[in-house]
């Protein structure tokens, strides 16, 4: 089960592509249009909880996932925004995912099209298309999802008779503006509230014929949350930086506020959709929270979803029990899902129903044997813990507040009841990070190992440490978004080191991401609207990244290797979130001081000894 990375309207999971006996295949001769409907018949009837309504008078939205089935089926986000759609009187809601590949080939642009899976309608055919964006690396998915429909990616360039485009996701809530040419509106933050009044209001302006213009002005003035890029112009000054930006209008407002949740018990995000073919397909999915309070200063979700909020207990019972009814096992999911107050009642009571609890990646300081007990009991034999660093300067940099102490003990009880793998997340690239903290990651691993090995002396045989080494990306609405990123080569080496360290050890396994995907992501994280050119330049040379940034004329490493300035504008900051930007300089600043006092600590030591 992945990390805790699930939000409304937003999350997703990096994962395998679909499975080739559903690839939803396309087509433009009548044999290809007969397989693709066979295929997305036969995934509707392996499918429990799809809604599937009679065009006619509907508002017909399209909800599209930039990314294979497997992996939007398996975003809770988007299986609530479908529900929340689907649930309006006057609306229609189908789902569009990204052809698997290897299908390409067999695509004329445009002409062989897309299709809704639930009435196998072009996408071009319906009144909204609303893309769920989890992660930045889907961007160029986009656009190849609108030329086989034959829509044109730029707004500015869509008539009328093309379906309005939106935008949502963690993603689009940091940073809309890479795909701010693209999109008509955004609608950002959490959904459950403010989907409804969208909707609403665009059923209003149909009934009265406002034209696209005069839909999306009344949209920006009236309902929090929604951004309309088009309705706002970004200056630039002669060093590439943003000079400003400003609404065209001054009835609009300054900056988009977005308007959090208050209390999620009123509205009931699980699982909504059940298919043999998603990701964790032997869970049901309930979210237990929302947003964290530990603040790390790195984690978009600490800054983005404020303030932390859990479900109650009797809310989460009903989700379980409905959930048992299709399911014997129940995916909690949230962002701090091991500091919920009544986690050890909620896995008793999925106990006492006969059925097992699947938690994701636990805080390490909020592990102790009751906790582990009840792992045990529920046959978790994969525990996921999240060190981030090897070394304490730059967990006291990340302000992870756990120290090495509470990492043994937490990998010692888990051990001791014989968990017979452990998941350790790491990153490389950090904030003032040196050599030395890589051998940190290094030498901590292998005091777990040592410590584990000890606790399964005489017991049932130990598997595997998994070790996921990932390079540090600088996000933005966080302390550390006016870092840079580090060299990805750089990065490189150091996962290399790592996996070095560990390549005779069988019971010790090393994943991580390509480091080049690192910068990819970074540049879409970090970009301004002027990255839309090199979305474009991806689409058009069919995602030959190095060819497009030898070719357009944008400097990429301006967004990813340039360390910004507190009083320069960034691309983001037409977004409010609810926290200050004085508030995230102070907590960058504080990392800083981390670093060279440290250093300077190291200086007095090296200087004493010459003396």
């Amino acid at each position: 089960m992945k990390r805790a990375d699930d939000f409304p309207f937003c999350c997703g999971i990096n994962i395998r592509d679909l499975h080739d006996d559903f690839v939803l295949d396309i087509g433009h001769d009548k044999t290809m249009d007969w397989k693709r409907r066979k295929i997305n018949t036969t995934i509707l009837e392996n499918e429990t909880g799809y809604v599937k309504k009679v065009w006619g008078s509907y508002n017909t939205v399209c909800l599209a996932y930039p990314n294979y089935y497997r992996t939007g089926m398996a975003n809770l986000g988007f299986q609530t925004v479908y529900k929340i759609l689907n649930d309006q009187p006057s609306f229609l809601c189908e789902r569009v995912f990204l052809p698997a590949s290897g299908n390409d080939a067999r695509i004329v642009s445009g002409a062989a099209g897309i299709f809704s899976l639930e009435n196998q309608k072009s996408i071009a055919e319906f009144d909204i298309l609303a893309f769920s964006l989890s992660f930045e690396n889907d961007y160029p998915n986009i656009l190849k999802m609108l030329d086989l429909a034959g829509i044109p990616p730029r707004a500015k360039d869509r008539l009328e008779n093309y379906p309005l485009m939106i935008g949502g996701g963690i993603a689009a809530t940091l940073n809309p503006e890479p795909l701010a040419d693209f999109f008509d509106l955004f609608i950002l933050g959490e959904a459950e509230e403010v989907l409804p009044q969208f909707c609403r209001y665009f059923e209003e302006a149909r009934r009265l014929g406002h034209d696209r213009r005069k839909l999306l002005s009344g949209l920006q003035k009236e309902i929090n949350n929604i951004y309309v890029p088009g309705l706002y112009e970004v200056r630039y000054s002669a060093d590439s930086k943003i000079q400003s930006i400003s609404q065209r209008d001054k009835d609009l407002p300054e900056k988009i506020k977005i308007k959090h949740v208050k209390d999620i018990n009123a509205f009931c995000t699980q699982e909504v959709i059940s298919a043999p073919q998603m990701e964790m397909e032997d869970m049901f999915l309930v979210e237990v929270n929302r947003g964290c309070a530990r603040s790390c200063r790195f984690c978009a979700a600490s800054f983005v979803y404020r303030p932390v909020r859990f479900r109650g207990f009797a809310e989460i019972a009903a989700s379980i029990d409905y959930g048992l009814k299709r399911k014997k096992k129940i995916g909690l999911v949230g962002t701090a899902v091991s500091e919920h107050p009544d986690l050890m009642r909620i896995c008793e009571y999925i106990s006492a129903q006969g059925a097992q609890a699947g938690l994701g990646s636990l805080r390490i300081d909020q592990i102790d044997e009751k906790m582990v007990d009840l792992i045990k009991a529920h046959g978790i034999e994969t525990v996921a813990l999240a060190p981030e660093a090897g070394s304490q300067r730059m967990r006291d940099v990340l302000r992870k507040d756990i120290t090495e102490a509470d990492i043994m003990r937490a990998a010692e009880l888990l051990a001791g009841k014989e968990i017979p793998n452990l998941r350790l997340y790491f990153m490389v690239g950090l904030p003032g990070e040196e050599e030395r903290d890589i051998d940190a990651i290094i030498e901590l691993v292998g005091k777990i190992r040592h410590h584990v090995l000890n606790k399964f002396e005489g017991k049932k045989k130990f598997r595997r440490i998994t070790l996921s080494i990932n390079q540090f990306i600088p996000k933005p609405a966080t302390p550390f978004q006016w870092c840079p990123l580090a060299d990805v080569n750089s990065a490189g080496k150091k996962i290399k080191k790592i996996e070095n360290a560990f390549r005779r050890e069988r019971q010790i396994k090393v994943i991580h991401d390509v480091p080049k995907w690192n910068y990819v992501q970074a540049l879409l994280s970090l970009g301004d609207r002027r990255v839309g050119e090199i979305l474009l330049a991806v689409n058009r040379l069919e995602g030959n990244w190095a060819q497009v940034l030898k070719e357009v004329n944008i400097n990429a490493d301006f967004y990813v290797y340039r360390q910004k300035q507190f009083d320069e504008v960034l691309p983001w900051d037409i977004i409010d979130l609810g926290v200050s930007k004085k508030a995230l300089i102070s907590e960058y600043q504080k990392a800083v001081c981390l670093v060279a006092r440290e250093y300077q600590e190291l200086m007095k030591k090296d200087t004493a000894k010459y003396k």
